[in-house]
């Protein structure tokens, strides 16, 4: 058995992070995570800390901004994740120069984790963010850094407690929006098995400077499909009412920041089904589930029995 790469995550205290520094440590690799140090004085990102050391996780302070302190993480390990959030997509040059600086970095994942930024029809300014995470892409294989993408489509934990209904605290028991006619196709993955999928390409020569697809089969539903499982498992119909696509496409023009990025991915996810529409391509990668069958994913239907 092969010696597990050591680890080290970028941006590990936040949304999809969290779950990744736990998968990396679960799966027996020795985990590094790089924060700044008034991460450690804050109260919520503290006890998340707290959380990683209980799991053996070295915590190593750094800052995006401090070349030498990011060259001195990035030599103590194999592997470099990367889960910074929106704001800080293109400040990850500074990551590929530090790998480029430490030159001993067997596999780079940049943040990633929603559509695939090479595969969308996206409109602005969701065309504009995709294109930011597009632009690392170039750069890390313009460097020669080797890669693996991981576009893991949607958050289940984002997207199915409400029905991605705006304002909504719970799914809806009464009725439902939907987007364009309802039809195209879109993902949605536990976070922990995003997490375990990540995990899982670091040591794997297939995924070598390929695209992990997160897009399980029991994962992939159309919302109108999405809707009539919620329906089965509450007993009840929803009253539904379709937002036709012209109508979206008016409301992002005419929406404020950030209304009007939300809705553009919305609209990408839900209208052009970007998630899905697409055939994987051996060429270019993988899908998760059949490359790792043996992960058990939760799959929706687990996911929203919860909120029964």
């Amino acid at each position: 058995m092969a010696e597990k790469s050591k680890i080290l995550i970028i941006g590990g205290t936040g949304y999809i992070g969290k779950f990744i520094v736990e998968a990396s440590a679960k799966e027996g690799h020795p985990t590094f995570v790089l924060v700044r140090g008034s991460t450690l004085s804050d109260p919520v990102k503290g006890k998340i800390i707290d959380n990683f050391k209980n799991l053996g996780v070295h915590v190593l302070i750094g800052d995006l901004n401090d070349h030498e302190s990011l060259v001195k993480a990035i030599k103590q390990v194999d592997v470099v994740i990367s889960t910074v959030g929106s704001l800080q997509i293109t400040d990850q040059v500074k990551i590929i120069a530090a790998i480029k600086e430490a030159g001993n970095v067997k596999r780079f994942l940049p943040s990633e984790f929603g559509t695939d930024v090479d595969l969308n029809n996206a409109v602005e300014p969701a065309k504009s963010a995709f294109g930011q995470k597009a632009q690392i892409r170039r750069a890390i294989e313009a460097e020669g850094i080797p890669y693996t993408y991981v576009p893991c489509n949607c958050f289940a934990g984002y997207f199915l407690p409400t029905l991605s209904q705006p304002g909504a605290t719970s799914p809806p028991r009464d009725k439902v929006v939907i987007l364009g006619d309802g039809n195209a196709k879109a993902v949605f993955n536990h976070e922990d098995d995003i997490g375990t999928y990540t995990i899982k390409t670091v040591d794997d020569p297939r995924t070598l400077n390929k695209t992990l697809f997160i897009r399980p089969p029991k994962n992939t539903y159309s919302f109108n499909e999405l809707v009539a499982l919620w329906e089965k498992l509450i007993g009840s119909t929803l009253e539904k009412t379709y937002v036709p696509e012209e109508q979206v496409l008016k409301q992002i023009q005419e929406s404020p920041i950030p209304i009007n990025i939300v809705l553009a991915i919305s609209h990408s996810i839900f209208v052009n089904g970007d998630g899905t529409n697409f055939e994987i391509k051996p060429e270019i990668g993988f899908e998760a589930s059949e490359l790792y069958p043996d992960v058990k994913y939760t799959t929706v239907e687990e996911n929203l029995s919860r909120f029964v």
